[in-house]
């Protein structure tokens, strides 16, 4: 249906230091700067050197530092590239595509000890945090202010780390995603220079965006220790709703028209049939099991109620009978945690075997098109693979289930994997909306970007001449 050609051929972008210092050498000088703080256990380095979710093999580095400051991040990184020794950037090893695989070995700078909230400003919206706060943690320190931050990838994300990935998530498709809601970043540079990209004005003409070039970088061009970030009011109501409808193609309808008609509505999740009765026996729901749309409206009492009978009126066009919204926090908590637990739900249903979650992004026109196509391909593969997508901005995830002992399942797995990212490219979309790249989609990089892949690597070689910051990301190497 798709060719692959170009688009999963190796990228041939060779690594271009593989010679790499002393690693005892730099553990003694490290060991002298951090103490303890520096560990060489097994047990914490084979911690480091995968992450839980992730299928990619792990690979440990040969030492974990704890930084405690940015001007600590400096030194290591200073020591680091004076012996020319990888680093690895680790927050809360939640990535899904083997960011944190220590590929070359080297050295893991942990981030998670850096959680100081160092300045709110309310009045401006806006707050500026370390390195290792996590968005739940930032969530309830704001919560006596009536602010909140907004983005959410599901998972107890560093934000640091969500940066370094261009995270998103369930509010995307009102509030944006990590590239939105940067305001400014300090950095530490591979010369263990320390820089801030930005000020705290709400914008700026001075030259070049660095912030933008380093969201999204995953670790591959400095290492992010302090964020200023967006804050927004909390709304005075919030409602949630769930529908179900005959046919992916009509809830998918439903959802262009919702986003066409302009309806502000802050979620709205897409769940297939697998992924429906999948969170049925996991999260003990009665979900008819049909595509289904989970939903939720941000705004006054009103205009709420407003959000909601426009979106009843578009879902009854397209068929749906069911429609239901709740209020009530405990209604809207129930309903949202079964839509964080899907990754687990799905798992649940096919327990003894291995899981890959993997995502794209199309133009929400061509939506329908592409998790159709997708689902008959998961058939036809004769895996199993429940759906699941951030429908108001065209993004949807697969759960992949398989035995990895099977050479016959590894190879029904590496396909279909091709044929998504084939698909997505096809329908004018990116092979990956919120994962990032790591190591698992740097194969179809070229396909994505053509000869603006060598633009984003000649700006690797730039600021990176040795290679030390999170080697084999991004790149094939």
């Amino acid at each position: 249906m798709f060719s692959v050609v170009g688009v999963c051929e190796m990228t041939i972008l060779k690594s271009y230091n593989d010679e790499y210092g002393d690693v005892n050498v730099v553990i003694e000088a490290l060991r002298a700067l951090l103490g303890d703080k520096l560990v060489t256990s097994a047990a914490v380095r084979k911690q480091h050197g995968g992450g839980e979710l992730t299928y990619h093999k792990a690979q440990s580095p040969d030492a974990v530092a704890f930084a405690q400051s940015t001007e600590q991040v400096a030194e290591i990184v200073k020591i680091c590239a004076q012996y020319k020794m990888p680093i690895v950037p680790y927050g809360a090893g939640s990535s899904l595509e083997g960011h944190i695989v220590a590929l070359k070995g080297g050295i893991c700078i942990d981030l998670s000890e850096m959680t100081q909230v160092v300045e709110l400003h309310a009045e401006d919206l806006d707050v500026t945090v370390q390195a290792g706060v996590t968005r739940q943690e930032l969530n309830v320190y704001l919560r006596d202010t009536g602010l909140f931050f907004p983005i959410d990838p599901g998972a107890e994300a560093t934000l640091a780390g969500m940066a370094a990935t261009r995270a998103s998530g369930t509010n995307a498709v009102r509030y944006g995603t990590m590239r939105d809601n940067v305001v400014n970043m300090t950095v530490v540079m591979p010369t263990g220079e320390i820089v801030k990209t930005g000020g705290r004005a709400k914008k700026s003409s001075a030259g070049y965006d660095l912030a933008r070039l380093l969201i999204g970088s995953e670790g591959t061009l400095g290492i992010i220790t302090e964020l200023t970030l967006k804050l927004y009011g909390i709304p005075e109501k919030i409602l949630s709703a769930v529908c179900s409808f005959e046919s992916i193609e009509q809830a998918c309808e439903a959802v262009i028209l919702t986003i066409q008609a302009g309806v502000p509505v802050a979620r709205i999740e897409l769940l297939d049939e697998l992924q429906v009765q999948a969170c049925n026996a996991y999260s003990k729901l009665d979900l008819a099991v049909k595509p289904t749309l989970f939903l939720e409206f941000h705004g006054t009492e009103n205009g709420c109620q407003e959000q909601v009978e426009m979106f009843k009126d578009i879902a009854d066009e397209f068929g749906s009978d069911d429609f239901k919204a709740a209020s009530s926090a405990e209604d809207r908590n129930k309903l949202w945690k079964a839509r964080h637990d899907a990754y687990w739900a799905g798992c649940d249903m096919a327990l003894g075997l291995a899981h890959l979650s993997t995502d794209v992004c199309v133009p929400i026109s061509n939506f329908a098109k592409a998790v159709v196509e997708t689902q008959q391909d998961v058939v036809d593969s004769g895996l199993m693979g429940p759906i699941v997508g951030h429908a108001g901005d065209g993004n949807f995830h697969v759960l992949l289930s398989f035995d990895e002992s099977s050479a016959d399942d590894m190879e029904k797995v590496k396909t279909f994997l091709d044929r998504l990212a084939a698909r997505a490219l096809a329908y004018e979309g990116t092979c990956t909306g919120e994962h990032g790249i790591g190591i698992g989609k740097a194969k179809y990089m070229r396909g994505e970007h053509g000869a603006g892949l060598d633009f984003m690597f000649a700006i690797k070689q730039a600021l990176d001449p040795d290679n030390i910051m999170n080697p084999g990301k991004i790149f094939y190497s």
